[in-house]
């Protein structure tokens, strides 16, 4: 039982690698299979794709939760869990635009692979200037709020492998709420890059 909450972010690794190959591939982006399979294939990766991100996302919830839980916190996982989350974010944000022309979803997705990288940089040379940047609670409720965001654009452009209807208007007021809860989550994560590029300069001028 010590060790599920690191089985958990691990699993939360594989799964985001498996949903942006496949969104890859239901996309043409894969060499040896581009050509080779039929629409429906096309659509059952994509729907494999969306479920593995939401159960990768679940994931984040419940390895935490459990490692307090259990007191079962450990330095591996300390390091797995920050990268299984920009993992995740980075692999839907790219699988997201490889679906296809997505211009509402490409100026928030940018920004938020800007803060990402970023704020990754800042860790890496705090780090080496023994400086620790500890998660916020906001930058907590931005990881929820990213992934929560990215589920709904991610069903929202795999709308036709759900086999959804087009018509009908249920469609345009879906991808309204997806859209605006996503430049919502990009303008939190922009906030919370800004505390910790903040936090790093006050820890390098001191």
């Amino acid at each position: 039982m010590q060790a599920l909450p690191n089985i958990l972010t691990s699993l939360r690794l594989v799964l985001a690698l498996f949903m942006f190959l496949a969104l890859a591939a239901a996309a043409g982006g894969v060499p040896y299979l581009n050509g080779r399979l039929t629409p429906e294939m096309q659509f059952a990766l994509q729907r494999w794709a969306v479920w593995a991100f939401v159960i990768a996302a679940v994931t984040d919830f419940f390895d935490g939760w459990l490692a307090r839980k259990l007191d079962a916190e450990t330095v591996w996982g300390a390091i797995l869990d920050p990268i299984g989350d920009k993992v995740l974010v980075c692999g839907a944000v790219l699988g997201l635009m490889a679906l296809g022309p997505q211009p509402m979803v490409l100026l928030p997705a940018g920004l938020i692979l800007f803060r990402e990288f970023t704020v990754s940089a800042l860790r890496e040379v705090g780090a080496g200037k023994g400086i620790k940047l500890p998660v916020t609670l906001l930058a907590k409720w931005k990881t929820t709020l990213q992934l929560t965001a990215l589920a709904f654009e991610l069903f929202v452009a795999s709308w036709g492998a759900f086999g959804l209807p087009y018509e009908g208007g249920l469609l345009e007021p879906v991808s309204i709420f997806a859209h605006t809860l996503f430049w919502l989550a990009a303008v939190v994560t922009l906030i919370t890059g800004a505390q910790y590029w903040e936090q790093t300069r006050k820890a390098l001028k001191g």
